[in-house]
Parts: C-alpha cells; sequence; structure tokens
C-alpha cells in the first residue's frame, strides 16, 4: 500500500475552496497545451525507445512533482501521497484491454524493461489486470491517431480525485514538434496554478530526458 499522510483541514489554506467543490456535481477542471517535444522526439527516436513509454515517465515524474496532484479525497478529507503510480489501458488481441500500473520513480534505464515486460503481460493476462488500490493511481492515456486542441473525459459519481493525463499525435507547427497534452483534476484539490505548474514540470523532465 503505497504511503500517505492526512492533512490537517484545520490548517489547510484551501479548506473552504475544498468543500465548494467538493459539493459541486461537475467538480473538475482541466485544460490541453501543446507541449514543444521537438528535441525530445529526437533524443527517443536516436536511441530507439517507445515514445509512449517514455512520454509517460516524463509526464508521470512531472506529476509527481506537484504535491497537489498526489492528493486525493478520502472519507471527506484529504490525504497526500508520497509518490503515485500511473495506470494505462493495454489492448488485447480479443479487443480487451487491462489495466497496467508502473512506478515512474525508477530511473528510465531501469523503468523501461520493468514496464515493457510488465505491459506485455497485461496484454497476455484475462480480465482487468492491475485493479487493486486505484487511489494512488495516475490515470494515463493516449490517443495516437489525431491531433486535438480540447477533449472531454468520462468521469465517475460519484466525483474521484485521480488526475488523468491524455496525450494526442504530435505535429509539426512553424518548425518545432508540438504535443497536445491535456490534464484533468478534481477542482477541490487543483487550481489553475498547480496546472501550470505541471506543465512547467513538464518542459523540465522533457528537457532532462535529453541530456540523459
Amino acid at each position: 500500500m503505497a504511503d500517505y499522510i492526512k492533512l490537517n483541514m484545520e490548517e489547510y489554506s484551501r479548506a473552504e475552496h475544498f468543500a465548494m467543490f467538493s459539493a459541486y456535481a461537475n467538480p473538475y477542471v482541466g485544460v490541453t497545451v501543446d507541449v514543444d517535444i521537438t528535441d525530445f522526439l529526437h533524443r527517443v527516436k536516436a536511441k530507439g525507445y517507445p515514445l509512449f513509454m517514455s512520454i509517460m515517465w516524463c509526464a508521470a515524474r512531472a506529476a509527481n512533482s506537484i504535491p497537489e496532484l498526489r492528493r486525493r479525497i478520502l472519507d471527506g478529507g484529504i490525504i497526500e501521497y508520497s509518490s503515485c503510480t500511473t495506470s494505462h489501458t493495454v489492448a488485447r488481441r480479443d479487443g480487451t484491454y487491462g489495466y497496467c500500473t508502473l512506478c515512474p520513480a525508477m530511473p528510465f534505464d531501469e523503468f523501461l524493461p520493468v514496464a515493457l515486460a510488465h505491459q506485455a503481460e497485461i496484454a497476455e493476462g484475462a480480465g482487468c489486470g492491475d485493479t487493486e488500490d486505484i487511489l494512488p493511481q495516475i490515470f494515463i492515456s493516449t490517443v495516437t491517431t489525431m491531433s486535438f486542441t480540447a477533449l472531454v473525459q468520462p468521469t465517475p459519481i460519484p466525483a474521484d480525485s485521480n488526475p488523468r493525463i491524455t496525450w494526442g499525435k504530435y505535429r509539426r507547427l512553424d518548425g518545432k514538434e508540438m504535443l497536445p497534452v491535456s490534464i484533468l483534476c478534481n477542482h477541490a484539490l487543483v487550481d489553475g496554478a498547480h496546472l501550470s505548474a505541471f506543465y512547467a514540470a513538464l518542459d523540465r523532465e522533457l528537457a532532462a530526458f535529453c541530456r540523459n
């Protein structure tokens, strides 16, 4: 089980915001931003890395660097995980899919073989795959067939508090390779400033990836 702490709601600066947005039928806030992956893409291709796993590792590490994106609603209060895993769907030959949970905390050269092996295991399995303890997860998906400027995500009732990160097909714009990246979070926990911080962190992770 992932480690977490419980926030003291009497000292929590966003307690009123939390109470207000928790009462909303649709409490989510999200944006889609074009992210420059020109240098990152060159690095991935030069190394022969799988693009999806490379982006996911960077996006997950960026999200984990923002405390608000590691927070979840539990029993009417807020907990904060020390780190969060990712969960993405893996297609199977029979037309079904399974969920694959990965840990982005390890260095990429250690993460990649573990991630590919586990993804292959889920692809050859049956049932839903990894379904235990979804609260600390960041939900990851991609739409490789289109480049989008906005995205509407399906969300449950009652609302959950797992961030959702999705990216589409990259496209060339003004000489740069641009990747549309969407993030959706529960507004009871996350504000626009935190979404902006995620994209800044993502830029840093992509740049650091190119240096390794």
